[in-house]
């Protein structure tokens, strides 16, 4: 998260219970708890609008200072069949008062909009937790639909929870009896109902809701103050329900923070911030090239609406386009991005071959997903990693660089564009589904915190021939970073040739001398090896014997995992990777002084597999490819076996 500061209050998944107080008005007197942290579960059909409730809450609990951490969880189709169990769309959020770094194990409340969103959703909610079930839809035919014989809000079933019966779509629609909307209509504001008693229970603020709905349905007033008097009942019927005789507060993070202004921001959004950064910072013109996947396709959306910042979006006819497009670009002198997810790197393969050739700046971006082939477009996967370290024809090495949070995917796509601009090269900037949908707040740098990403463009000749002719060598290369100069094309003096047939060492002219073509291989191989990456750091405060390593979006389960761990008094180290190619100088003496690695991925042994072969170390791996995000819980246990072992 924002801070990094170690904290053993991340110890439990539940709701730690602090001081109590009750207050009275206009007659009621309901007792208000305060919490350090909250876990909540909005589930629902994909209709139901259980994403902008699950957004809408988030974002009020991010002006309001506290630390938070989300997992949105939807079908892949665009609109699964109403009340099966492949339609159940959720929205789970963390927030506390101190620093916290995953969305959490299992959620303190449900919200549970059907019999279909129960269903899929009780398994992860542990018994004594809340449950708010909208009664209205427990009829015969939507139990069925999801195999309920009987009732479980009468059979006994749900004993173990705390139970709260509420009538959510005949509430909404007594609630806009009066402003002249039909059933179906008026039964869309459900969630907001929903929204208004969530937010009255946990004192969150309500203006920016309400701001947030006038605007989104500014166009259709009626239907927008119809929302707003649904979230409205639905605080209201918290503050007089006797059902509800108690509310939680969970105070600001006030110290998990350093200073300066927060926002709440997606790893998306996150990252498109980033590249627009990245422009500005390198003096040049943003040009991206892609076509529309999930879940890489809000990046195409974001970036479209920053012309103002010098930003080109080009939504092509499929995959090679896009990418072929956007190296054109890095050819005539734009910062070039291309991003997709894994079906669309193999497609791009080729043209990220003829770019390791050509030595051309190009930021392939690839939200990770599920897969092979088509797989789980809506769900999360780390699987892409050995696709982008050797997924081309040829020896044609390609930086790799992996955020770790969602606020991480900024900073990390300027150190890509950084590599990129450097070193002449495409890289690799490797996101994935957890990160690119989840949220937390992210403190906005400012601008002199930014690097100064600035290049020199090839403005004349750059050699001497025997006979004293001076000419320009596009292949003659920088004696510190090995990079070849970026000659924009039209500069007078500076034409070359390009394309993917084998260059001349210098010249740039065609060849096919055995010889160049071994010393131009192993130049490119050691112009990525060469990239100035930082030193692994590494956090082990007791003198450990065992070391957790991770790369990517593992970092926050990971990181409460060590927590949990040595909160119980065992000893345990932990180091996270954002450079994958080039690996950090120091990382194999690093790995030398542990008797025991633990590399946890999502996939089934990638990295442990690069550093086996690397520095011989007998990494143990731990997988897991069910398309979540692990959790903090299920890798304690693993490091405490281990530690143990």
């Amino acid at each position: 998260m924002t801070s990094q500061v170690s904290s053993t209050a991340e110890q439990a998944d539940g709701a730690h219970v602090g001081e109590q107080r009750s207050f009275g008005d206009g007659g009621t007197d309901k007792e208000i708890r305060r919490l350090d942290r909250v876990i909540i579960r909005f589930a629902g059909d994909s209709g139901d609008g259980m994403q902008l409730t699950g957004d809408r809450f988030t974002s009020e609990t991010a002006s309001f200072g506290n630390d938070l951490s989300t997992l949105p969880n939807f079908p892949a189709e665009i609109r699964a069949p109403a009340g099966t169990l492949p339609g159940v769309s959720s929205f789970q959020l963390h927030f506390a008062d101190h620093d916290i770094l995953t969305p959490g194990d299992a959620p303190d409340v449900l919200v549970a909009m059907n019999p279909a969103a129960l269903k899929a959703n009780l398994a992860d909610v542990p018994h004594g937790a809340e449950i708010i079930v909208n009664t209205d839809e427990f009829t015969k035919r939507p139990m069925a639909k999801v195999g309920y014989a009987t009732s479980p809000l009468e059979d006994g079933s749900l004993e173990a929870y705390r139970v709260h019966p509420v009538p959510l779509t005949t509430l909404t629609i007594e609630a806009l009896k009066d402003f002249g909307l039909s059933r179906k209509e008026a039964e869309r504001s459900k969630n907001m109902f929903a929204l208004g008693l969530l937010s009255w229970m946990y004192h969150r603020p309500t203006e920016g809701t309400e701001k947030f709905l006038a605007a989104k349905f500014a166009k259709k007033p009626d239907i927008a103050k119809a929302n707003v008097a649904a979230f409205r009942a639905g605080w209201n019927f918290g503050e007089t329900t006797e059902d509800f005789a108690v509310s939680y507060e969970v105070a600001p993070a006030t110290t998990a923070f350093p200073t300066g202004t927060y926002r709440n921001i997606s790893g998306n959004l996150a990252l498109s911030y980033g590249l627009v950064a990245a422009g500005r910072q390198a003096d040049l013109p943003v040009y991206l090239g892609s076509y529309p996947i999930t879940p890489a396709s809000d990046i195409l959306h974001e970036l479209s609406k920053h012309k103002n910042f010098g930003v080109r979006t080009f939504q092509a006819e499929d995959e090679i386009a896009g990418i072929g497009a956007a190296l054109g670009a890095a050819f005539g002198g734009s910062l070039a991005v291309t991003t997709t997810s894994g079906p669309g790197v193999a497609l791009k393969s080729e043209t990220i071959g003829l770019a390791v050739s050509l030595e051309l700046p190009l930021l392939i971006v690839d939200i990770q997903r599920g897969g092979p082939s088509t797989g789980l477009p809506t769900k999360t996967e780390q699987a892409d990693l050995l696709q982008a370290m050797y997924g081309r024809n040829g020896e044609a090495p390609v930086p790799i660089v992996a955020p770790k949070t969602p606020a991480d995917c900024f900073d990390a796509a300027l150190d890509a564009a950084r590599i990129a601009l450097t070193y002449r090269t495409p890289v690799f900037l490797l996101s994935d589904g957890y990160l690119a949908n989840g949220s937390e707040p992210w403190r906005i740098p400012e601008v002199e915190e930014l690097p100064d990403l600035r290049v020199q463009f090839a403005t004349g000749p750059n050699h001497t021939l025997a006979d004293g002719t001076e000419v320009f060598w596009p292949y003659k290369r920088d004696e510190q970073t090995l990079a070849r100069p970026w000659a924009v094309p039209g500069t007078p003096g500076l034409e070359h040739r390009i394309g993917g047939i084998e260059k001349q060492d210098g010249t740039g002219n065609i060849s096919y001398d055995p010889a160049n073509h071994d010393f131009m291989v192993r130049t490119r191989q050691a112009k990525v090896a060469g990239i100035e990456v930082p030193d692994l750091e590494v956090d082990d405060p007791a003198g450990a014997d065992t070391l957790v390593l991770g790369w990517g979006s593992t970092y926050g389960p990971i990181t409460a995992a060590v927590r949990r761990v040595r909160g119980a008094g065992q000893r345990i180290a932990q180091a996270h990777l954002r450079h994958l190619n080039p690996f950090p100088k120091n990382l194999g003496e690093v790995l030398a002084r542990y008797d025991k690695v633990i590399v946890p991925e999502m996939n089934l042994g990638q990295l442990a597999t690069l550093l086996r072969a690397e520095f011989l170390v007998d990494a143990r791996s731990y997988n897991q490819v069910s398309g979540m995000p692990f959790k903090a819980e299920q890798l304690a246990e693993v490091f405490k076996e281990a530690i143990n072992d």
